[in-house]
């Protein structure tokens, strides 16, 4: 019982083997996850779920008892950490932490279809478990990598929103100047002319604001084209800094020994 009780706190609570790769374990319930939350959503299309109450009744009854399961077996091999405290001090830290409430919510939302309504969705809570599953995997240390390459350019982001901001404003002040006595719901002041500046520097155009007079329209087709190079410039900044984080990825995983390799040494 105790080999099954540190087995399934490998599995589940540290989740990854010394070089990243996730446990099959803790692989299989995150494709589990991504099945029910697929499921979920999928049972909120009326054309998709009439008619199949049944089968959608039967399938969320199997994903609640699998996340039943998987958070029993979490309360009970907690006590494999590390540290003096009691086993039900340990088993109460992690019930009362908010992966634990979580997990348990979605549990009796999952088990409860009748008392919940859409119980269902709640399933896209486990998002959260599946992040902390691979936070310590091969993905993970390629997140950080780029976290760090978007944290060296941030004097590059803020000359961007430097510019954007001016860009905006001066749009705005130009519109409102040109179409604001013609058009004063959507131009009558700056604030109100910034709506349509926002939405024209990120090339969106929704169209429920455009000008209509001359004068508006040259300022608008300077924006927009002002706008193109303003986009271009922020995208070309976050790909040159994953370029830099997945080519400092690649250089550690290297340079990290190979699991024969580590044998090799051991022995």
């Amino acid at each position: 019982m105790r080999k099954l009780r540190r087995y399934l706190y490998l599995q589940l609570h540290i989740g990854h083997t010394p070089d990243g790769r996730l446990t099959r374990l803790n692989l299989a319930l995150i494709i589990i996850i991504l099945a029910a939350i697929v499921v979920a959503i999928i049972g909120t299309e009326p054309s998709i779920a009439s008619g199949r109450e049944g089968l959608t009744f039967w399938v969320e009854v199997f994903f609640g008892i699998v996340f039943g399961l998987e958070y029993c077996a979490r309360l009970w091999s907690v006590t494999e950490k590390r540290g003096k405290a009691p086993a039900w001090k340990k088993r109460l830290r992690f019930a009362l932490s908010p992966l634990g409430l979580i997990d348990l919510a979605v549990v009796l939302a999952t088990l409860s279809p009748t008392l919940v309504t859409n119980a269902a969705i709640f399933r896209s809570l486990r998002i959260f478990r599946m992040v902390v599953s691979i936070k310590e995997s091969r993905f993970s240390h390629a997140l950080k990598q780029l976290q760090r390459a978007m944290m060296e350019r941030g004097y590059d982001f803020l000359v961007i929103i430097a510019i954007a901001g001016t860009v905006l404003l001066i749009a705005a002040t130009a519109l409102f100047w040109a179409e604001g006595d013609v058009q004063p719901e959507a131009f009558g002041s700056v604030p109100r002319a910034l709506w349509w500046a926002i939405i024209t520097v990120t090339t969106i155009g929704y169209g429920d604001v455009t000008p209509i007079t001359p004068l508006g329209k040259i300022f608008a087709s300077l924006v927009a084209l002002s706008s193109v190079m303003l986009v271009a410039m922020p995208t070309g900044i976050v790909a040159a800094a994953f370029s830099d984080a997945m080519r400092r990825h690649r250089r550690t995983m290297a340079q990290k020994p190979k699991p024969q390799e580590s044998e090799d040494h051991d022995t």
